[in-house]
């Protein structure tokens, strides 16, 4: 029986786009124990990938907010024991930083890490000192296909095949349930707007979220505009006002009850950002807006129903958008 530690801390997307190297895992390794390291924050989401045992929460952000605290360093010293008191038959960092080489180090096992840095991802040299065996990888190589051929290596075997189905495995179920216990009354059918993305160069106009937004509505559906902060909530609510009482601004959702929102929608229209790689992980109606030529890299390429809009010096039209959402039948 294979016991494996897999190591992806941040940020949300990552995560999402780390999940199907757990089913390739299964796909070979039915029995395998599999824990995940991950931030504390997205615990509750690697919770819902099936075949996972145990999601280790990794409390990075907080601690480092609290260095001169004794009772940080005691709560540090004490998730280093918990992590120690495991024997892993393999341990593999899917992140290559040096704080998560500098963690999975922690954990008892060998340690295998990426090679090199591939294009648009986070690689720090210094890493290659803490891995008892390194994978190199193309650098032109989608995140996805990314850790997955780094997990497949570090088991010795073959690398997925382009025909081999991509499976994240997100327990939809529970994510149904989370949803019920924020008491949101959603009409259907209902397609959710994310506009809010942590850099603003990757936003799309407001006036193209009115339009469309109108647009939907007048063909009878409604409009659910999550958010995340203070200022994502302000603009979901200034958003919402030209809608009317077809829009819903929901309270704060936690992470399972985001995935029981996309998967329960009709469409999900989304800038480059985690919740909408949540939907297309999901394999639901989902357009993704891009403002740069990373499409390629983190864009879903494993359904008909994610539809990737948008390069740099071109972003996403509207007409485009609308074109897409026809497809889908909701224009």
């Amino acid at each position: 029986m294979q016991k494996i530690l897999i190591v992806r801390v941040s940020s949300l997307g990552d995560v999402v786009h780390n999940m199907p190297a757990i089913a390739d895992i299964l796909r070979r390794y039915p029995d395998a124990q599999i824990d995940w390291l991950v931030e504390e924050s997205f615990r509750e989401l690697v919770e819902l990938v099936r075949g996972v045992r145990r999601a280790i929460p990794f409390s990075l952000r907080r601690w480092r907010k609290r260095l001169l605290s004794p009772a940080n360093w005691r709560e540090i010293g004490a998730f280093r024991r918990a992590l120690a008191a495991e024997k892993y038959d393999l341990v593999i960092d899917c992140q290559g930083l040096i704080k998560t080489a500098w963690v999975a180090s922690w954990a008892r096992g060998p340690l295998v890490g990426l090679g090199n840095r591939t294009e648009g991802a986070g690689y720090e040299w210094p890493v290659r000192f803490f891995y008892d065996r390194r994978v190199p990888i193309e650098p032109r190589t989608h995140v996805v296909e990314r850790t997955r051929q780094l997990v497949a290596a570090a088991l010795g075997n073959p690398a997925p095949q382009p025909a081999d189905p991509v499976e994240f495995g997100l327990d939809t179920g529970r994510a149904a349930m989370a949803l019920a216990g924020a008491g949101l009354n959603l009409p259907v059918p209902y397609v959710v707007f994310v506009h809010a993305t942590s850099r603003a160069d990757k936003e799309w106009p407001a006036a193209h979220w009115i339009e469309l937004g109108q647009a939907l509505v007048r063909r009878g559906a409604s409009l659910v505009l999550p958010w995340g902060n203070a200022a994502e909530r302000a603009t979901s609510e200034r958003l919402a006002r030209e809608f009317g009482a077809a829009a819903i601004v929901p309270p704060k959702l936690s992470l399972p009850a985001v995935v029981g929102l996309v998967d329960g929608a009709a469409a999900t229209v989304g800038v480059d950002t985690g919740l909408v790689h949540i939907a297309a992980a999901l394999k639901r109606p989902t357009v993704e807006l891009y403002n740069f030529a990373t499409a390629w890299r983190t864009g879903g390429y494993w359904s008909p129903n994610v539809v990737n809009l948008g390069t740099a010096g071109r972003p996403p039209a509207l007409a485009d958008v609308r074109r897409a959402l026809a497809e889908f039948g909701l224009l």
